[in-house]
């Protein structure tokens, strides 16, 4: 029997070694964190989602137990490195699942490598507007190396935990997320940490708010499905931000988590995990010839034979 629960590996891409976590057999699922994050922030979806598919979920480069050289951050450089992980372990085709910043490289990779892409799901995914919390504008500033490693010593780590206490008691959106932000500063214990996070940050954010956008290829979707997955209450990307690119993606569909922030994914897994198999089970994979897809290039606004309409799919709020 294939292991559930997943087993971090490690494989050298480039000269760099890329750490992931694997499980499960069958027709492959890539999850792909958020700027900071981990693999290990897909742990509570991943025993579940393996009972039927192999589970991939990689360290990206400059994050976890991935190396984090000096390198090229970009949201395609990100792309790239996901395809080439996949082609090191001999996976030919995934649905691809990212969430903030790994929706934005799960849409990269799908714009790059559609033949390669069978399905996409977007997990409070930036890209879709420049809004974005004041926190990661902030750290986009000169100085803000400094302020991460102070935000290491024990009495300023101390004053963040009780500023985040204080936001979660009064129950702002900001403190839903308290403990997974809170996370994110702690995996930042060391100089090499801390500057591949700003590396990536500064390539998609900067002090006005995100300087990426997806929109203007979101019509690149069209034939391809797409689930969209928002919590109501996210203070880091807004919930606007989901409604406009469910606009923008034809025959997409919208799940919204009214309780959650910015991690639906951890504030109901239960219901990630059923949401996300009632979605690879209730759609074919995307199949697109070379002919379809010069065809979409040329034309944005004429659908390819075959492909769904134009309009969005539907919108769910529980």
């Amino acid at each position: 029997m294939p292991r559930r629960d997943s087993e971090l590996r490690f494989r050298t891409v480039h000269g760099y070694r890329r750490a992931f976590r694997v499980a499960g057999a069958g027709p492959a699922v890539v999850l792909v964190h958020g700027i900071g994050d981990s693999s290990a922030t897909w742990e509570a979806v991943i025993p579940a989602l393996a009972r039927r598919h192999l589970v991939i979920a990689p360290d990206l480069l400059g994050h976890g137990d991935s190396d984090k050289p000096r390198a090229d951050y970009s949201v395609a450089a990100y792309a790239n490195g996901v395809r080439d992980l996949l082609g090191v372990l001999g996976v030919p085709r995934a649905t691809l699942v990212g969430h903030s910043l790994g929706g934005g490289v799960a849409m990269q990779f799908a714009y790059q490598y559609p033949d390669r892409t069978e399905r996409l799901v977007l997990v409070g995914t930036g890209g879709a507007g420049p809004e974005v919390t004041p926190l990661l504008r902030a750290a986009s500033l000169p100085g803000a190396r400094a302020l991460l490693a102070a935000s290491q010593v024990p009495p300023l780590r101390w004053q963040v935990g009780w500023a985040a206490d204080a936001l979660r008691l009064l129950g702002t959106d900001l403190g839903r997320d308290a403990a997974d932000l809170l996370r994110l500063v702690d995996a930042l214990p060391d100089a090499t940490s801390r500057e591949a996070f700003i590396r990536t940050l500064r390539a998609v954010v900067d002090w006005r708010g995100q300087v990426v956008t997806m929109l203007d290829r979101c019509y690149l979707t069209r034939g391809m499905p797409t689930l969209l997955v928002w919590g109501a209450h996210d203070a880091v990307v807004p919930l606007a931000h989901a409604r406009t690119a469910h606009a923008a993606m034809p025959g997409s569909r919208l799940e919204v988590f009214d309780d959650a922030g910015h991690f639906p994914h951890h504030s109901d897994p239960a219901r990630f995990v059923g949401l996300l198999e009632a979605f690879l089970d209730g759609t074919d994979a995307a199949r697109w010839s070379p002919e379809q897809w010069r065809g979409l290039l040329r034309c944005p606004a004429a659908p390819p034979a075959g492909a769904p309409g134009s309009r969005p799919g539907p919108v769910s709020a529980t």
